[in-house]
């Protein structure tokens, strides 16, 4: 398949849909922006998409507590679609609350015995008990996400209230074990931020800023990719940019090999 088909759902509060389908158009896939309701009311519309987006922002206002409202809107309106649409060789991601939401769905990081729907995590208020809007360095671990193939590191930025990672003791070994933790936080020399802030920006338990399903073709993330797509979204850009003036803007920036590791799967 040479250009893979993307659907990103709006609505209630999503505010990243924009730049979200503007990396993938840019990475050669085809998007569109669906309102959640307008997806609920033609469901089999699912099935004409290879991947699966719910972008970044404050569904319901966080209401009941982040994703959640809209997770419970998801599972009783389009969850047959949506098992359908993961038993196929199809990718979901979520970034932010998008992630909050594929964590109340059960959709990350499922069972054991990978099933799905079932939640058995949570993201919950940051430790600072404050909103952090920062940027934070990542390691992958090993894992089988499809869309950190090739990744070592990344520099991304965050921006949420409610992004700590928390499960049972005996969860986060499962996860360890079956590696569908993707991305943990690290300090600036890339050793493990141990929990610490502001190297971890919210607490997260065994650093996990990233979880994938069991396969890699669900993912999940606090940081927001799509916000570091080019170099000049970066914040040390102007001081660059001055030292190196010939320097493209467009030059890619560390979020995009996301976007085109989800397009490249279908290609």
């Amino acid at each position: 398949m040479a250009q893979p088909q993307v659907l990103l759902l709006t609505g209630y509060g999503i505010n990243c849909e924009e730049e979200t389908a503007y990396a993938f158009q840019a990475c050669g896939a085809k998007t569109k922006i669906m309102h959640v309701n307008d997806l609920i009311a033609s469901p089999e519309t699912l099935g004409d998409y290879q991947i699966f987006v719910v972008p970044g922002g404050f569904s319901y206002g966080d209401d009941t507590g982040s994703g959640n409202a809209l997770a419970n809107k998801m599972r009783h309106s389009l969850w047959s679609e949506l098992m359908e649409f993961v038993a196929a060789d199809r990718l979901v991601l979520g970034i932010c609350n998008g992630f909050q939401v594929l964590v109340n769905l059960g959709l990350l990081p499922g069972g054991s015995d990978n099933s799905l729907g079932e939640r058995r995590g949570a993201l919950i208020a940051n430790s600072s008990a404050r909103y952090e809007c920062r940027w934070v360095n990542l390691a992958t671990a090993d894992s089988d996400a499809v869309f950190l193939r090739g990744v070592e590191s990344l520099f991304l930025p965050v921006a949420h209230g409610e992004g700590r990672f928390f499960t049972t003791p005996e969860t986060l070994a499962e996860l360890q074990e079956r590696r569908q933790i993707a991305l943990r936080y690290v300090d600036n020399e890339n050793r493990p931020a141990a929990g610490l802030f502001p190297a971890n920006p919210n607490g997260s338990l065994d650093d996990v800023a990233a979880l994938c399903a069991a396969g890699g073709r669900i993912f999940g993330l606090m940081p927001h990719p799509e916000r570091a797509f080019r170099m000049n979204h970066l914040p040390s850009w102007p001081e660059y940019s001055a030292l190196n003036p010939d320097t493209d803007w467009q030059k890619d920036g560390p979020g995009r090999i996301i976007f085109a590791n989800a397009v490249d799967y279908f290609s």
